[in-house]
């Protein structure tokens, strides 16, 4: 009978000693895709992208205004040319389709890599701050995916505020 009061009280002590643990545990929350958008660094970086990749959308967007002039003209004179200079500018059509087709291709992979390096780069930084607010804040955890979250929790903004003074 003492055992089971010892266990019994043991229980209760340690089930107390949790709930304080509880209530002292701070949890924090932040959006990713709001750091992505609204943080200075990701805006500088997204400029940078624009910069180094408009001269080839220009000479992409070009070749396809080229293509569909060609392909305009080759439709208005079709029933006017003979045989071979139709299954000429045929191919010759067919051969510019492929080139930019290629060249789109190849900007579309080269612009997808340089945003995820650029992208990869603004969320180490991002891991960065956070991890210097949640120790300045004596946070237990902070989540950075959830499916719901008090906006209370929510220090986004801090983290926006913290990594724009770093940028500077």
């Amino acid at each position: 009978m003492k055992s089971m009061y010892r266990t019994l009280s043991v229980a209760t002590l340690l089930a107390g000693l949790s709930f304080s643990a509880l209530a002292d545990f701070k949890a924090g929350f932040v959006n990713t895709d709001r750091i992505f958008r609204e943080a200075n660094t990701a805006q500088t970086a997204q400029n940078k992208l624009e910069a180094e990749f408009s001269k080839r959308e220009k000479e992409l967007i070009g070749l396809r205004d080229k293509l569909k002039s060609s392909s305009d003209s080759f439709e208005r004179d079709a029933p006017t040319m003979s045989e071979s200079q139709r299954v000429t500018k045929q191919r010759e059509l067919v051969e510019q389709d492929r080139d930019f087709q290629r060249k789109s291709r190849e900007f579309q992979e080269d612009l997808a890599n340089r945003k995820n390096e650029e992208l990869a780069r603004v969320l180490d930084l991002a891991n960065k701050v956070v991890q210097e607010v949640a120790e300045a804040e004596k946070y237990d955890v902070i989540l950075q995916e959830a499916v719901y979250v008090n906006p209370s929790h929510d220090i986004t903004d801090k983290v926006i505020k913290a990594l724009n003074a770093k940028a500077k």
